[in-house]
Parts: structure tokens; C-alpha cells; sequence
């Protein structure tokens, strides 16, 4: 099974032979600076709009990466392990779907694995794959566990998000250090209080 194709939080991609030119592209933000009043003709915005869609192939690559590729690579030889594996602190920098402001934090992810292991860098690359979309931090919370359960197939998962969004610190309510915090329980984690709660002292001892 693709882990693109729609599953419960699980987002499609739009087809390549769907998406708008370079061209139409580089127009459509040519037409946002006239509408915000300023002329893209000028020195200085003249190459502007090449620079923003550079941007944005680059913040919303996750669209073209695929998170069952990822994690599909595992070892089976594991001696035995059979207790959590956890990642701390990996760097989340991501756009909210409502206002494709920003959103800046950390995510701390935890696996109970079966008969095997993925590489921890993989892990790291699915918290990627799904920060680099347009989505709320919610959804991304959701897709991260469920492709890890969806691939891995662990006795249970667990993750939690941490981050400040800019659409509340630079406009509408202007609060700046407002830390939002999304959490999601599989498996075990989800059955076994002890376990969750000790995910979370890990995440949090300094």
C-alpha cells in the first residue's frame, strides 16, 4: 500500500501534470505583490517572485517524497531488543494550512518495535516528509504516528509536537510565545498509562 493514498490523516499529493507552470507560478506572485500595493516591476521585487517559488519548492518538498520509502529500509537483527525507541528534539518547520504562516517547534517520537528496527534517520525523515506540507499541526501529529504504524507495524508509537506558529505571533492575536502541544498515542502508549508517562519524562528531562 502507498502511504500517500488517502487513509484516514494520510494527505495525496496533487499530480504533477496538475500542478500550475513555473510561469503561472511566478505570475500568481507577481499578481499578490501588486495586491499588496507594491510594484513587482521595481528594482528590487523584480526577482522576487523566482525567489519565492524557489522558496516554496524547497519549504513544501514534502509533497514529492514519499514517508513508506523512507521506512522501509529495517533490521532485523536486533539481539532482542524490544523496549522503546525514542528521538528527541527533532527540528519541525512547517506552514499552517489556514494562513501558510510558519510554524516552528520540536518533535520527540517513540516506537515499540516488533521483530524490527528502522534507522533513526528515517524517523527523522518522515517528521520531514510531513512537516514540509501545508496541514495543521494536529493533522501532521496524526500522519507522523500513522505512517510509522502503517510501515513498521511497531506494538505502539507515540509523538509529541511542540511549536510556536507565526500566524498568532505576527498577526491576528500577536501573542509570540504561545507554544502549541499536539500528542498522539498508539498500541501500548495508548493502552498503558505507565508507558506514556514515560515517554514524557524522557522528552522532558533536561
Amino acid at each position: 500500500m502507498n502511504i500517500n493514498t488517502p487513509k484516514k490523516t494520510l494527505l495525496k499529493s496533487v499530480p504533477v501534470s496538475l500542478r500550475p507552470s513555473e510561469e503561472e507560478a511566478i505570475e500568481a506572485v507577481r499578481t499578490l505583490i501588486r495586491w499588496a500595493g507594491d510594484n513587482p516591476e521595481r528594482e528590487g521585487l523584480i526577482d522576487t517572485p523566482k525567489r519565492v517559488i524557489n522558496a516554496y519548492r524547497e519549504w513544501f518538498r514534502g509533497y514529492d517524497m514519499d514517508p513508506e520509502t523512507e521506512l522501509s529500509r529495517v533490521f532485523e537483527d536486533v539481539s532482542g531488543y524490544d523496549d522503546m525507541v525514542l528521538l528527541r528534539e527533532i527540528d519541525v518547520e512547517s506552514h499552517c494550512e489556514h494562513h501558510m504562516a510558519p510554524f516552528l517547534g520540536k518533535a520527540y517520537v517513540a516506537y515499540l518495535p516488533t521483530d524490527k528496527v528502522v534507522g533513526i534517520s528515517k524517523l527523522v525523515k518522515v517528521v520531514e516528509i510531513f512537516s514540509k506540507r501545508l496541514q495543521t499541526q494536529e493533522t501532521m501529529t496524526s500522519q507522523i504516528v500513522e505512517a510509522i504504524d502503517e510501515v513498521l507495524k511497531p506494538r505502539g508509537s507515540a509523538i509529541m509536537i511542540d511549536a510556536i506558529h507565526q500566524c498568532m505571533s505576527t498577526r491576528g492575536v500577536h501573542h509570540p510565545n504561545v507554544s502549541t502541544i499536539t500528542t498522539q498515542f498508539t498500541g501500548e502508549f495508548k493502552t498503558n498509562p505507565a508507558l506514556q508517562d514515560r515517554f514524557l519524562k524522557l522528552i522532558s528531562r533536561d
